[in-house]
């Protein structure tokens, strides 16, 4: 299926993997890639800009098809050292990445003179048109479905899809609530250029998350995720359990007054917790409505040629029936 972004990032499908933290590991990305989408190494879970160079070493030896890496710029007051991840990045050779958090306005300017396509995410038009503006390559717009960090507008993507395509010159992919060939015909539908899947490629064979985390995915329904942090207006959609419900519970009792320090036994340093030693109630992780959705844990490349013949039936066989 050739689109827009299947020939500007030189994949076979249009299916890019999020960047996802303590998932998006040399393995995910690699078996992504070798079944023909785009797959993504998460910098910032690596700890520095050598293990991130280590781990596009690994990653390249897993694979000789394209990757990108997911490079997430945080309001912080320490900040990561950015200006070596990048170098990391440009020196291991990668030439997507994939942009997230504050405007990447400042590491433009190096990554083009390096011929590094440039995707952000979005979760409004008007920050996918600023992304535009300063000369991204394309954009992943993210519906209110999605896990992690849907912003604060709550538009779903049945809206936003198609207002972004109203709006945008550059393509785009949907991101939040992808899982299936349908999602990937209907975002198309929608004016996408393909789909970006986080949540539905934790549940795969090849995904170095722990079991729990994969069987937890396949027993929770669209009804088991949950918004936190919204009272400080950085809301993120993570999956219910002990942890997240009594985070809720201290958002209610503090309600305006509540600090991050507050919260923070519930939200600070889970992942590796959770990926890697399986503890499901140690904290709030993210997870989109698209749980729902997942069934099974089949391979990269079982998922994604399933996506692709069933997106290719619904087109030529239920689509076509209704002319």
């Amino acid at each position: 299926m050739k689109t827009r972004i299947t020939e500007m990032l030189g994949i076979q499908h249009p299916i890019v993997q999020g960047g996802m933290h303590f998932v998006g590991f040399a393995e995910m990305a690699a078996a992504v890639s070798n079944a023909g989408g785009l797959g993504i190494i998460t910098a910032l879970t690596q700890r520095s800009p050598a293990d991130l160079a280590n781990e596009i070493a690994r990653c390249r030896d897993m694979t000789d098809k394209p990757i990108g890496v997911n490079l997430t710029f945080l309001p912080s007051v320490n900040q990561p050292d950015y200006p070596g991840y990048i170098k990391a990045i440009i020196e291991g050779g990668v030439k997507v990445v994939e942009t997230a958090g504050n405007n990447p306005v400042q590491v433009m300017p190096v990554l083009k003179d390096n011929g590094i396509k440039v995707i952000h995410k979005c979760t409004a038009v008007r920050h996918a048109l600023k992304a535009q503006k300063i000369g991204c390559d394309a954009v992943s717009v993210d519906g209110f479905e999605c896990g992690g960090h849907p912003g604060e507008d709550d538009v779903p993507n049945f809206i936003l899809l198609p207002r972004a395509a109203d709006e945008l010159e550059i393509p785009f992919i949907a991101s939040g609530g992808m899982a299936d060939g349908r999602s990937l015909v209907a975002a198309m539908a929608l004016g996408a250029e393909g789909m970006n899947m986080g949540t539905r490629f934790i549940a795969t064979k090849e995904a170095p998350v722990h079991e729990n985390v994969k069987q937890a995915l396949l027993a929770a329904s669209e009804l088991d995720t949950r918004l936190v942090m919204r009272p400080l207006r950085n809301t993120e959609r993570v999956l219910t359990n002990p942890a997240v419900e009594r985070l809720l519970e201290k958002e209610k009792a503090l309600g305006a007054n509540i600090k991050f320090e507050d919260i923070i036994e519930e939200v600070a340093g889970v992942y590796p917790r959770i990926m890697k030693d399986g503890d499901m109630d140690a904290g709030a992780w993210s997870c989109g409505m698209v749980a729902g959705l997942i069934y099974d844990i089949p391979t990269c490349k079982e998922l994604i040629d399933r996506i692709m013949s069933d997106a290719e039936a619904i087109i030529t066989k239920r689509l076509a029936g209704f002319l």
